[in-house]
């Protein structure tokens, strides 16, 4: 368990960047139930994992939307490594084809 600055040390981002993707709904944190006084809260190991393939995404062209829709299919085993390969797949040939787009527009 780690507070969001390591977090963001590990994940290269800055802290509100996390806080943003924590009130998009793409990571949540915990609180210590027995700790009453603070409200501290901790990030564990797949937060780290959703925040490096959100880093991922967004750097191939991924909406926030897109993302999300991803990981909370992913998350509730409601899509397989095979499917989630697919939806990458799909993403890149949309990329390439906005890639000969730009280059037919530059002639």
């Amino acid at each position: 368990m780690k507070l969001i600055s390591q977090l963001a040390k590990e994940a290269n981002m800055t802290i509100g960047t996390i806080r943003f993707y924590e009130k998009s709904g793409l990571i949540s944190g915990m609180t210590k139930k027995d700790v009453t006084s603070n409200k501290y809260v901790y990030y564990d190991d797949e937060v780290t994992e959703k925040l490096r393939f959100i880093k991922m995404a967004k750097a191939v062209g991924f909406t926030l939307a897109e993302i999300k829709q991803v990981i909370d299919a992913w998350y509730q085993k409601e899509l397989t490594q095979a499917s989630k390969m697919e939806v990458l797949d799909l993403k890149l040939q949309q990329i390439d084809t906005k890639i000969k787009e730009l280059k037919l527009m530059k002639k």
